[in-house]
């Protein structure tokens, strides 16, 4: 069933061929809204379009990779040649990793920022002309790793950070322009199978199944997405633990990092 809460608005979200991007494109087509499909893997976009052209939302996609600014460009002239206009980005496509930082190939970090920072610059520049001109919304899918570097994790924590900065600096610069910016901080989430992510060498390896452990589902997070942008709140931070991290850091940063030192391997092992 098609609700109308976002009807006649047109959402681009990069990154939903898969996993949340996927979960949040559904979710937003069932509220009515028109979707711009975005990925690498163009035997997923298929599928994701298909599902939903099957419960009867308005859908296109456009396959290419936005860590290039020309193909970022691309990707929103098309939105604009297809639909006409643009409500919402939403920066979600991102890339994880795993390694001890004296151990990484220094290419990690290139390959992490490539996608997470420069895939959501490229197309945020591209797309808030427009953006003004519906007073719509850009919103960032961070994680609760950019409150707090993590160990094994610095590549794609002060990717996350570095997202948070560029939501505030815009929020400041936009502010006569009434441009929605919101900043999701995302926790250990719940993935689809064969899930990757880059390791110490620059090699991708398979996460874990996440199945059986306490994390958020796809759908819990879509729904908080959704919500961050019909509400236009700035932050919406993720799981308990999450809002206890960003409650705690900026208060009591050295009690945060002994509880991170002493619960190191579980760390590790959460993630993976």
């Amino acid at each position: 069933m098609i609700l109308k809460t976002f009807k006649d608005k047109v959402v681009l979200i990069t990154g939903s061929s898969r996993g949340i991007g996927k979960t949040t494109a559904l979710t937003m087509a069932k509220k009515g809204a028109s979707i711009m499909l975005n990925g690498r893997n163009l035997k997923k976009l298929l599928e994701v379009e298909k599902s939903i052209k099957d419960i009867g939302g308005k859908v296109s996609f456009f396959c290419c990779d936005i860590s290039d600014q020309n193909q970022a460009k691309e990707l929103v002239d098309y939105t604009i040649k297809i639909f006409g206009k643009l409500d919402v980005l939403i920066n979600n496509a991102g890339v994880s990793m795993r390694g001890n930082f004296s151990e990484l190939n220094p290419e990690v970090f290139r390959a992490v920022f490539d996608v997470n920072v420069f895939g959501s610059v490229n197309t945020s520049i591209h797309a808030i002309p427009h953006i003004r001109k519906s007073k719509g919304s850009v919103v960032f899918v961070s994680s609760v790793a950019g409150i707090r570097g993590l160990p094994n994790n610095s590549a794609y924590c002060s990717s996350k950070m570095a997202l948070r900065a560029i939501a505030e600096s815009i929020r400041i610069e936009e502010v006569n322009s009434n441009i929605h910016v919101g900043l999701i901080f995302v926790g250990i989430t719940e993935i689809e199978k064969e899930k990757t992510t880059i390791d110490k060498d620059g090699a991708l390896i398979i996460l874990r199944d996440r199945a059986k452990r306490n994390v958020q589902t796809l759908a819990q997070v879509a729904s908080s997405i959704v919500n961050n942008i019909k509400k236009r709140k700035f932050r919406t931070t993720l799981t308990g633990l999450g809002r206890l991290n960003a409650f705690l850091q900026p208060i009591l940063p050295d009690l945060v990092e002994r509880i991170l030192i002493r619960s190191n391997k579980k760390i590790e092992e959460k993630c993976l």
